[in-house]
């Protein structure tokens, strides 16, 4: 198995505060995606990172392990399915897939937890933030129907994690249209794009996170609440 992780955008919302990748937040001094990156190998699990903004802070970074890089110069004017479309070498492959986003703080529980659905593609959701998240998922038998923002809360059920992971049957179709995406013009969308837009032809699941602790950091709040909470539980 393989990981792949976004780590290419400048994420503006709190590097203006960082003037660094938010990758690089540290929670209980190890930064965000060196826990990230540690788990997954203790997993032998192999890590591909694409990287951007100021990507020579995350390479120096992890550069004790073993880690596999692309690096794309347009993360500027590129949406993370670009940086993905400079990776798509990857996507040659017969293993099963991770993709996700590298200033997602996730434990090694949600980690077994995704492992264990042997569903083609299955992407991961918190139905406890269905009111109070940032991007939701409006699903119907565990299958998203409805996606976004900007969906009412009586359309949501939960709130999407920054994680997915594609059987090995499904690497190939994912890979031949986030292709076409690309070859189309459409480099400003997200990588999870690919998937919304088939999801007409192959139900997309969603799994969720039960409880488990995650984050997602976008303002420097989230970080701040974050930090406390996780430096508060190893007390």
């Amino acid at each position: 198995m393989k990981a792949i992780l976004m780590a290419a955008g400048y994420g503006g919302r709190i590097s203006q505060f960082t003037n660094e990748p938010k990758s690089l937040l540290k929670i209980n001094n190890k930064s965000i995606i060196r826990h990230t990156v540690e788990m997954l190998l203790k997993n032998n699990i192999s890590v591909t990172i694409i990287v951007g903004f100021k990507h020579e802070l995350i390479i120096n970074e992890l550069k004790d392990l073993n880690v596999k890089f692309y690096y794309n110069p347009f993360f500027r004017v590129t949406n993370s399915i670009g940086s993905l479309w400079l990776a798509k070498d990857e996507l040659n492959t017969d293993e099963d897939i991770i993709l996700g986003n590298a200033d997602v703080y996730w434990d090694q529980d949600i980690l077994d937890s995704l492992l264990s659905d042997k569903r083609e593609v299955v992407m991961l959701g918190d139905k406890t933030r269905a009111l109070t998240g940032d991007y939701f998922f409006g699903c119907k038998n565990d299958v998203i129907e409805k996606y976004g923002k900007e969906l009412v809360p009586e359309e949501r059920t939960c709130e999407y994690v920054g994680l997915a992971k594609l059987e090995n049957s499904f690497v190939k179709p994912f890979k031949n249209q986030m292709e076409h995406l690309v070859e189309n013009g459409e480099y400003n969308l997200w990588w999870e794009n690919t998937l919304y837009t088939i999801a007409d032809k192959y139900p997309i699941y969603v799994q969720d996170v039960d409880g488990k602790f995650w984050a997602e950091v976008d303002y420097i709040e989230d970080y701040e609440r974050i930090k406390k909470q996780i430096e508060e539980t190893t007390l």
